[in-house]
């Protein structure tokens, strides 16, 4: 009883929350902290969306509750909404993701460019690479050679890593191409594989005038593929990163290493103790779902297992 009261004192809107009472909470949100946490770290939207409580989530995103947020364990409001295997809920946070993350990139437009034309001409070239001492599974982390020109107000891109799926990194040439003027930018997308080119225009004035959150509708197929796969979510663990200089002849007498790009001496430096973090939650799919998702996994993890016959002793 004590602690329904504390969190009534406390924490009233989460409680509303908790309860689903969504008419009151409406009538509560004005004036208040529509981001307030409570002592798990969750948001009310977190909150609202865990528990698969539409209507409150619906509240609260009407004011303007960050639907973008993670908690402290890294998920996602939209994670939250698949592991509830809710259909609507999973369209809901969707749109809203998708109308706050165009409406963020639109304003955003105008100060990058202002940025870029500021900036010096240049071109540089990033080699990274992740490794592990754990057996096999440096094979499947990633690596990439990123190049960046820039030349006024255009940047361009080449990358060649594109994404994961089933356990093996997607490799591919792709170039990112992007230019603009005061109220006008365009992005162009080269496939150099298929050489196909992707052009998309924005007019920022008119983007903004016709952005509507009508217009930020999934596609059905966007829902449903998402509530039929796994939830994982990967970060870098960089609380014990350390940089150190790199070396290289023989022992006794090894100097700093050193490398020349584009007629520059550059240091090489080795960077320790950055975990790669992978969460993976599967409690909205179906035992089927799960059994063709985990199998890629198994098949890699025995690899390095091998088998010895064994003769018996009589």
């Amino acid at each position: 009883m004590s602690s329904a009261c504390d969190a009534s004192r406390h924490f009233p809107l989460h409680l509303l929350v908790w309860n689903n009472d969504y008419r009151q909470l409406e009538k509560e949100l004005r004036g208040q902290n529509v981001e307030a946490l409570d002592p798990r770290g969750r948001s009310l939207l977190h909150l609202a969306v865990s528990l698969g409580h539409l209507e409150s989530a619906r509240v609260l995103l009407r004011h303007k509750a960050d639907v973008t947020k993670e908690n402290r364990e890294g998920w996602t409001v939209l994670h939250e909404a698949v592991s509830t295997g809710d259909p609507e809920m999973v369209y809901t946070v969707l749109q809203h993701r998708d109308y706050h993350n165009t409406t963020m990139a639109l304003e955003g437009v105008p100060e990058l460019l202002r940025k870029i034309l500021e900036a010096p001409d240049f071109y540089v070239q990033m080699k990274w690479e992740f490794t592990s001492w754990v057996p096999l599974v440096s094979r499947i982390c990633p690596n990439d050679v990123c190049r960046i020109w820039k030349s006024g107000a255009k940047l361009r891109v080449d990358i060649t890593l594109l994404g994961f799926e089933n356990m093996s990194w997607i490799r591919g040439r792709r170039s990112f191409i992007f230019k603009g003027e005061d109220n006008w930018a365009e992005l162009m997308e080269v496939n150099h594989d298929d050489k196909v080119v992707t052009t998309e225009h924005f007019d920022l004035s008119q983007e903004m005038e016709r952005l509507t959150l009508d217009l930020m509708k999934p596609k059905g197929r966007e829902v449903e593929r998402r509530l039929t796969s796994p939830v994982i979510n990967t970060s870098l663990d960089t609380k014990n990163i350390a940089f150190e200089r790199t070396k290289s002849g023989f022992w006794g007498w090894r100097t700093d290493k050193a490398e020349v790009v584009n007629g520059y001496e550059a240091k090489v430096y080795t960077v320790n103790n950055v975990s790669v973090i992978t969460k993976i939650r599967t409690e909205h799919l179906t035992e089927e779902e799960k059994k063709r998702y985990k199998e890629p996994l198994l098949a890699l993890l025995n690899m390095g297992v091998r088998k010895f016959p064994c003769d018996s002793v009589g």
